[in-house]
């Protein structure tokens, strides 16, 4: 696997594999890889001959009061476990090679899609998310690009930039990978504490309780909603919303339907952990 560390590199290594005929498959990450990051590597390789992992803690998409300066950072455990995986080239650029003139005076503006559920709290989060994927995706041109479930409403966001800019890039949004117990892998659940990974467990029981009156007949949204609420409600978890949206807009709706999204944001502690369920699946 190839390491780079500029544009110039990256586009001069995919030139190279077009010319041998390969098909680009991109997984764009924030780095600290778990087994989540690894499994967007194995669809990659089903998608494309020669697949591109990025590695970039982007300052876009982080607020005044978010995690920029501890984010978890570990390149050279990064580059081992993507080589093994089989990523072909790992691209880690700088800040200022990323943003060589200081923030951008052009960037992608996510439309209302964007001012829902976690842009509620993080205002100009999802701006910096498109800004840096556009940017990825001008600087490899890939074929494909791959994003996880758990991310539900930045893959919405993702692929209405693709659809209204008419990217050339197939867009795949690979299953959420969980712990034994359900927690969805994170790379900011290394700062829980054993009682908070404990009671971390409350988002993921909401989301299989809302599955179950789902799969039991139940199609009002507040039942849903309801039942979500209610599993955050818990000591030492500090609740940031709990709602039932379509899969598109990430909008209320007024019926259940195969598809529809359960989604769950709340704070262990000074952790802020996302999880969601697509009902039906």
């Amino acid at each position: 696997m190839q390491q780079l560390r500029t544009r110039a590199e990256v586009r001069a290594a995919v030139a190279e594999a077009r010319q041998n005929g390969s098909r680009i498959a991109l997984v764009p990450t924030m780095g600290f890889l778990h087994e989540g990051h690894l499994s967007l590597i194995d669809r990659a390789r089903t998608l494309a001959d020669c697949v591109v992992i990025s590695v970039f803690v982007n300052p876009l998409q982080f607020g005044p009061t978010d995690d920029l300066e501890r984010y978890p950072r570990a390149l050279g455990r990064d580059a081992e476990l993507a080589s093994a995986r089989g990523a072909d080239l790992l691209f880690a650029p700088s800040v200022t090679e990323m943003y060589p003139d200081g923030e951008p005076r052009v960037s992608v503006v996510p439309g209302p899609e964007a001012e829902r559920l976690c842009g509620v709290s993080r205002p100009g989060h999802f701006r910096g998310v498109l800004t840096i994927v556009a940017k990825l995706f001008g600087i490899v041109q890939p074929d494909a690009a791959v994003f996880g479930q758990k991310d539900a409403q930045q893959a919405a966001l993702i692929r209405r930039m693709v659809r209204d800019l008419d990217m050339p890039v197939q867009v795949e949004i690979a299953p959420t990978v969980r712990e034994p117990d359900g927690l969805a892998l994170s790379s900011r659940n290394v700062y829980l504490s054993p009682d908070e990974r404990d009671r971390a467990l409350a988002l993921v029981g909401g989301l299989n309780r809302c599955q179950a009156l789902f799969a039991a007949g139940e199609t009002d949204p507040e039942v849903l909603r309801a039942a979500l609420r209610h599993a955050l409600n818990a000591p030492g978890v500090e609740a940031e919303y709990a709602e039932v949206v379509d899969s598109a807009r990430f909008a209320p709706l007024q019926r259940v339907v195969s598809g529809t999204v359960c989604a769950v944001a709340a704070r262990l502690g000074t952790t802020r952990l996302i999880d969601n369920l697509v009902l039906g699946s």
